[in-house]
């Protein structure tokens, strides 16, 4: 055994801490705006204190067909005062349970229980018409690209006339310039949360898009956006939208809501 364990030290292999493994857990898809709210304070008195309040609302009198539980939470503080403080957790009907894994900064990999659920934030609020504004904001602002302007110093104009033995022949400039177009058409792939805010933004505005006027509208790579495209819509191969995308029924009814 102590052979073993060298051996596996050796390898630079870890155990893994399962003393949590069977503990239940929810996973919740979280809007980045609300995400800040749900992080600890700094420097707080009390390292555990709660962020939010879940409440579990059971009718024992409802039918099999409607719904019997219904969850809700409600934030202990909002960043904004836009943000509302009290949300709806819907939950998924085709989630596969799986476990959650930490790691120390020791570096010791532990299993802190297993998912039985995954939930979507829904607001609740009067003020849907303040939220969704500042949604649109947060959405616009990542999707617009800053300019810089920089002024040179001590220009004479010097620099943009050709000085002897630096003048280039026609050809080898038409080369450089083909290669300048191709580096332009690479995309940079934006955050997956900030570009579902953004998918979303859009198809509250319109509810079918084809995948070429998506990559014109976000200016994302073709690949990242069939990814996303494949966890949040479906693809219609007959009909009169034939040839585009539209949001699944779960989430047009939390864009809706």
């Amino acid at each position: 055994m102590e052979e073993t364990a060298a051996n596996n030290n050796n390898n630079g292999s870890q155990d893994l801490e399962t003393e949590f493994a069977e503990r239940s857990m929810w996973l919740m898809k979280c809007p980045s705006l609300i995400a800040p709210s749900l992080e600890p304070l700094p420097f707080e008195d009390d390292p555990y204190l709660p962020v939010a309040k879940v409440i579990l609302s059971i009718d024992p009198l409802a039918t099999v067909d409607d719904e019997e539980t219904k969850v809700v939470m409600e934030l202990a503080r909002a960043e904004s005062g836009n943000v509302p403080k009290r949300f709806g957790l819907d939950m998924s009907k085709d989630f596969i349970p799986m476990s959650a894994f930490s790691q120390s900064s020791q570096g010791t990999m532990s299993v802190e229980g297993k998912i039985k659920d995954k939930f979507y934030m829904n607001p609740r609020t009067e003020n849907m018409e303040s939220y969704g504004r500042l949604c649109r904001e947060r959405a616009s602002k990542y999707m617009c690209k800053n300019k810089q302007i920089q002024v040179i110093d001590n220009a004479t104009g010097m620099h943009m006339w050709p000085t002897p033995g630096t003048i280039t022949p026609t050809g080898f400039l038409e080369k450089k310039k083909v290669t300048n177009k191709t580096s332009e058409m690479k995309r940079t792939r934006r955050d997956r949360r900030e570009m579902e805010e953004v998918m979303f933004n859009l198809f509250e505005g319109q509810s079918n898009w084809t995948l070429r006027l998506l990559i014109q509208e976000t200016d994302q790579p073709e690949q990242f956006l069939k990814d996303l495209l494949r966890d949040l819509c479906i693809y219609n191969n007959k009909g009169s939208n034939q040839g585009t995308y539209e949001l699944k029924p779960e989430y047009k009814k939390a864009t809706h809501e």
